[in-house]
């Protein structure tokens, strides 16, 4: 199976497609998500092979600004998600402590979340990845749960 780049670029309304390793082998498409099966084709008819013996990776070219924002948000889910991991350190070490002198209830009351969370809390590894999507999404659920406790409990 062979692989061909191919550069995606915008030209009016239309995405314009170029494989540089196959000089003449062209194609457009309105919508970026079609941009692979398009090449595909139009490299598959220019080398009289079927679509599907092909892959194609294909490489979008932006202007500056866009390209520019594009790494910001990169910068910001990766300072996110950091975050989101000090939150959660910082919540298992509150009721590792509180736990030492207060009940898990009373733990809870004063961290702002259930006795059963503070439980998840105590028998969590937060050095452990998450495993399945539906974690993850438990996770930040907690995590947004944790937040809003802190801030009604804090000062």
């Amino acid at each position: 199976m062979s692989t061909y780049r191919v550069t995606a670029r915008r030209s009016g309304d239309w995405w314009a497609l170029e494989v540089p390793d196959l000089p003449g082998v062209h194609s457009q498409t309105k919508r970026l998500d079609r941009a692979a099966s398009e090449a595909r084709e139009a490299i598959s008819l220019m080398l009289d092979v079927e679509a599907d013996s092909i892959e194609v990776e294909v490489e979008t070219q932006l202007p500056p600004e866009a390209r520019e924002v594009l790494q910001a948000v990169a910068r910001a889910h990766k300072a996110a998600e950091a975050a989101a991991l000090q939150e959660r350190e910082a919540m298992v070490r509150a009721a590792s402590v509180l736990t030492q002198n207060l009940s898990q209830r009373d733990a809870g009351e004063v961290m702002g979340v259930s006795f059963q969370r503070i439980s998840q809390l105590l028998k969590s590894n937060v050095s452990r990845p998450s495993v399945s999507r539906g974690k993850q999404k438990d996770r930040k659920e907690d995590q947004t749960r944790d937040r809003r406790a802190a801030k009604r409990h804090v000062g």
